[in-house]
């Protein structure tokens, strides 16, 4: 299992950029995909971006594509999501979560465990 702490939010104006962190430890970090998800208030998690174990494949919901960009190091076990053009929708709590395999596997949101995630607040 891997343990994973996500960090970067804060406030930031219609337009501006966010980078996000997500460090991980426990098992080998490559084995894992790996999905950046945000759930806003009254509204249900959703998954925002994915990433395969070794960086090859990425995922993007429509609403972010373009604007947002998934990618990981694995030598420092950390995945990050680079947010640009940030809108007011973008506004909510950022959640990181791995799973071992493809990276169709994080189209299932059901992981058992969330972390403590970061909040990302764009004011218009």
């Amino acid at each position: 299992q891997v343990q994973l702490v996500e960090s970067g939010g804060g406030l930031v104006q219609t337009g501006g950029s966010l980078r996000l962190s997500c460090a991980a430890s426990g098992r080998t970090f490559s084995n894992y995909a790996m999905g950046w998800f945000r759930q806003a208030p009254g509204k249900e998690r959703e998954l925002v971006a994915a990433i395969s174990g070794n960086g090859g494949n990425t995922y993007y919901a429509d609403s972010v594509k373009g604007r947002f960009t998934i990618s990981r190091d694995n030598a420092k076990n950390t995945v990050y999501l680079q947010m640009n053009s940030l809108k007011p929708e973008d506004t909510a709590v950022y959640y990181c979560n791995s799973r071992p395999g493809p990276i169709t596997t994080m189209l299932n949101l059901d992981f058992g465990s969330w972390g403590q995630g970061t909040q990302v607040t764009v004011s218009s």
